[in-house]
């Protein structure tokens, strides 16, 4: 099967799977229903009673800041209560979301206008804000982020986790055995708690947001150092972990290709020693990690949750835990949908990067 046509297939085939785990999350953010009573017929036209009517209520309730506040009239509450849809059945509540986000006006083409063709929303937040167009602003910092630490890693760890295989049980391979321990091991908020106290006290690095006050009056070098200033607190703490996973990793996987068979057999037939390593023994071994790679993307967002809360960085992850604390129930599915797409669009990257690293693997 060609790419494109796979690619294609995977697609469609996540579109019913991403709809199942909206409406179970839909479900679990917003159910309200009544359960019995429950009788059983026991005969000459008599029955049991055995439950009474029950209702199941979500204990989330979105509007639990309004319908305390004793400022904010009985009237008024019933009116938010209708625009939000909120006194709507469930499965009308639901179909109202699913209908918002697909909004398409097919007379915008005959318009010329391209982009009004598909104008999905996702609904409001407590504090009026668009929910997508916040979703796209914190998504682009955590999409910085997440690069910033792939490529430190990333490219730190291979050739790290490489020479070590290659200098098996050598005092530099057990060094960085021991670092890549203590980096696995050692848990990143407690990491991010030191480093933001190293902030404070030493004041060399800024803490919290994305730029300072004052970046509009910087030139244009001034503004990429300062964000890069700003984004070494947070990579630094997602670095240690990722970098000592990898580095063990593909220490690993190495140490088993260069045991295999074919391995013997290529160097048996006089081979170069290098072409042996890093064209037949390193691109088998990094199989592995280009399927945990897939899975690093779809965890993008939950995995840097703690870092960005504790240091103040502002991307989705400490946007989705705000959400959950305050039950912003917009926000919050609106996240559980972006952490699907992300997870189906992860390990569809990860197969397809494994067709271009080993020709072998069919799709």
């Amino acid at each position: 099967m060609s790419i494109p046509l796979y690619i294609l297939r995977r697609v469609l085939s996540a579109i019913p799977t991403i709809l199942i785990i909206s409406m179970i999350s839909f479900f679990m953010m917003r159910y309200d229903f009544t359960v019995g009573p429950l009788n059983i017929p026991a005969g000459n036209g008599q029955q049991w009673h055995l439950m009474d009517a029950i209702r199941i209520k979500n204990p989330i309730n979105p509007l639990a800041g309004i319908e305390t506040n004793p400022q904010i009239s009985e009237a008024a509450k019933v009116q938010i209560r209708h625009v939000m849809g909120l006194d709507q059945p469930l499965p009308v509540q639901y179909w109202r979301w699913l209908t918002n986000f697909f909004s398409f006006h097919p007379e915008e083409l005959s318009r010329g206008n391209w982009a009004g063709f598909f104008t999905p929303s996702l609904g409001i937040t407590f504090s009026n804000e668009d929910v997508l167009d916040l979703l796209l602003r914190r998504g682009g910092n955590t999409l910085i982020l997440g690069i910033v630490v792939f490529l430190f890693s990333w490219l730190i760890a291979l050739p790290l986790g490489i020479y070590s295989a290659l200098h098996w049980r050598s005092m530099t391979d057990r060094m960085m055995t021991v670092f890549a321990s203590v980096g696995m091991s050692f848990p990143g908020f407690v990491l991010a708690l030191l480093l933001a106290v190293l902030a404070v006290k030493t004041g060399w690095f800024p803490l919290g947001g994305i730029q300072s006050d004052n970046y509009d009056s910087f030139n244009i070098f001034h503004k990429v150092w300062d964000k890069a200033m700003h984004l070494v607190l947070p990579a630094s703490v997602l670095i240690v972990g990722s970098l000592a996973s990898v580095q063990r990793q593909m220490r690993g996987n190495l140490l088993d290709v260069l045991a295999a068979e074919y391995v013997r057999t290529a160097r048996a037939k006089g081979l170069p020693e290098n072409q042996v390593i890093y064209k037949h023994a390193v691109r088998t071994a990094l199989n592995p990690l280009i399927t945990m790679l897939g899975y690093e993307f779809s965890g993008l967002l939950g995995g840097a949750i703690l870092t960005e809360t504790v240091l103040g960085y502002p991307g989705l992850g400490q946007l989705g835990y705000k959400a959950v604390i305050e039950t912003d129930t917009n926000l919050v599915m609106a996240t559980i949908i972006l952490s699907s797409v992300m997870l189906v669009a992860g390990n569809l990257l990860s197969d397809v990067l494994l067709k271009f690293a080993d020709p072998r693997i069919e799709l």
